[in-house]
């Protein structure tokens, strides 16, 4: 690849993450901040990711029983353990608290409810998976990463990659490093991100329903 493409490549897979990011500090109320960073962030991938958007899984059964229990995993430790995030290693300075900071009228807010469960299931699997595997893993493998084909495991990459998408999950860090790892290892089994993006959507779409249906706000950070 000619190094003059890189910004365009490098653009395709880092910019709706860095949009995604960025509006999240806009000064406006959940309710509004919403629809509008779920447009900047179409709007990205729209213009900048259309040609790495990949196409169909591999192992579509597979990949929807690795987002299953991803999704098991999520919420296992607080089933299993009441008042387990609330250690000192979970419930810190560092990495906050598994707290909702939304305000409680959102609840029954038909349009926000709607704009977050998509972007939970559909936006955020496409737009972190671009970033994190389909970039990052193999940006620290080298730095033409288009050359580094999808999937190449390097133990730095692989382990990197995971630890800092666990550090992304403030006090879920833990459940964040088993998806991390999950998703590292299934794309090195796939070599295809779009079995990563949905076993990433159907884990966050599992947690969206389960969120609704038990009032587990805090999973909605």
């Amino acid at each position: 690849m000619k190094s003059r493409s890189l910004p365009r490549a490098y653009a395709a897979y880092i910019a709706p993450f860095v949009v995604f990011v960025a509006l999240r500090w806009l000064p406006f109320s959940p309710e509004w901040l919403a629809p509008v960073r779920f447009a900047a962030v179409v709007a990205a991938l729209a213009i900048f990711s259309r040609r790495v958007l990949p196409g169909r899984t591999s192992l579509p059964a597979g990949t929807l029983l690795v987002g299953a229990a991803v999704f098991a995993v999520w919420i296992a430790p607080d089933l299993l353990w009441p008042g387990y995030r609330e250690s000192r290693i979970f419930h810190n300075a560092l990495t906050g608290a598994a707290r909702s900071s939304l305000p409680m009228r959102l609840d029954s807010d038909a349009l926000f409810i709607a704009v977050r469960v998509l972007e939970s299931a559909i936006l955020v699997p496409i737009l972190e998976e671009l970033f994190w595997r389909g970039w990052l893993m193999r940006w620290i493998i080298r730095t033409d990463f288009e050359n580094v084909p999808l999937g190449r495991y390097t133990p730095f990459s692989f382990w990197a990659v995971a630890l800092l998408f666990a550090s992304e999950h403030g006090p879920y860090w833990d459940v964040g490093l088993v998806a991390g790892v999950a998703y590292n290892w299934w794309l090195v089994r796939t070599r295809n991100l779009a079995d990563c993006m949905l076993a990433h959507g159907v884990t966050n779409a599992l947690l969206a329903a389960y969120v609704l249906a038990f009032g587990q706000w805090q999973y909605w950070l």
